[in-house]
């Protein structure tokens, strides 16, 4: 199995040793990694693992039964043998854009939630553009214009952000209802992984985030269209 060495608040490391426990041309497994595997809308870390006679590009990263498969490609040399120890390089630029880009769904959501009482009814971050759908919503220019202001004037508080393993009753019980779908995550699942924006916010999460609001940027929501009944998706950007 697999350890996510970036959990529950280890997110910023993007440097790491770990040994090979299985590895083909196709993917190489780890002990042990800092690569985020693909999950919760969010997409897999980039970069590179490199060990004593070869080299390959991680281009994507996804669990598998409790492991992590890092798929390469442009393999030099021989796939490593079990046991072998790896450098993993994540690509840190496009890291740091996605841990920018989930906290602030994380900040959009939990304005609408407290201003319009929608919920979010699913996710997509991207590097450089990223979705959020609600649900019941029906947004005018106004309220788009009023949702990206209140994100901001958030963000400019710099509130802390902290990332930490609770036990799941606590979770349940403090986390705001509409806020994050816990029927959809698993009983067996206790501790849950929760990120928190001090003051601000909670919602379980095992993505990569920030650690202090203000990292995050400038929201610009650049797109809202309508995706059925009751159900409006909000798309923005990022500026530095």
């Amino acid at each position: 199995m697999t350890e996510l060495l970036y959990l529950p608040d280890d997110d910023g490391t993007t440097e790491f040793t770990a040994t090979v426990t299985e590895a083909t041309e196709e993917y190489i497994v780890l002990d042990g990694t800092y690569f985020y595997p693909e999950g919760g809308g969010q997409p897999p870390d980039h970069g590179t693992l490199s060990w004593d006679g070869g080299e390959a590009t991680v281009t994507d990263a996804r669990k598998n039964h409790g492991d992590v498969r890092h798929y390469v490609e442009s393999m030099t040399g021989e796939p490593p043998a079990e046991g072998t120890t790896v450098d993993g390089d994540i690509d840190t630029q496009r890291r740091e854009k996605l841990r920018r880009m989930h906290t602030a769904q994380h900040v959009v959501s939990r304005v609408v939630l407290d201003e319009y009482d929608a919920t979010t009814a699913g996710n997509q971050v991207h590097a450089d553009r990223s979705r959020i759908d609600f649900e019941p919503a029906d947004f005018d220019e106004a309220d788009i214009e009023r949702i990206e202001r209140l994100s901001n004037e958030a963000i400019n508080q710099d509130y802390p952000v902290t990332k930490a393993n609770r036990p799941r009753e606590a979770v349940e019980r403090e986390v705001d209802e509409g806020r994050a779908l816990l029927n959809l995550i698993p009983d067996s699942v206790d501790p849950l992984r929760v990120v928190e924006v001090e003051g601000f916010d909670m919602c379980p999460c095992g993505g990569t985030h920030v650690d202090s609001l203000g990292d995050v940027g400038h929201v610009d929501i650049v797109d809202c269209t309508s995706k059925g009944a009751d159900v409006d998706r909000i798309e923005f950007q990022l500026e530095a």
